[in-house]
């Protein structure tokens, strides 16, 4: 059973900083891309940031140079830190699996960034 578990959300101050991690079991993780993406109330679901099984990185202009994504192969799981978090990044944030025709999806955590 493919399983996909994001943790590390919450609430967090503008200008304040969040690590979301994705625990994945059922699948040989290093054949995967693993991607974060989000969805804000009334908003389509956006592609936040990917990793490819090799560790190239690609990130939504919104985000780049402010979240890192990353990934351990040995503890199946891949990460988004987010630094410098803006009222405009509030979101469920859901992490998804990615190799050939497999796609696998997290349930999602909850990012609300508020004074």
């Amino acid at each position: 059973q493919v399983q996909l578990v994001e943790s590390g959300g919450g609430l967090v101050q503008p200008g304040g900083s969040l690590r979301l991690s994705c625990a994945a079991s059922g699948i040989s993780f290093g054949f995967f891309a693993m991607n974060w993406y989000r969805q804000a109330p009334g908003k389509q679901r956006e592609l936040v940031a990917f990793i490819t099984s090799a560790g190239t990185t690609s990130y939504a202009d919104s985000v780049n140079g402010r979240f890192t994504i990353s990934r351990d192969n040995a503890k199946n799981s891949a990460y988004l830190q987010m630094n410098n978090l803006k009222p405009e990044d509030t979101a469920i944030y859901y992490c998804a699996a990615n190799f050939a025709s497999k796609s696998y999806w997290g349930q999602g955590t909850q990012v609300t960034v508020s004074s």
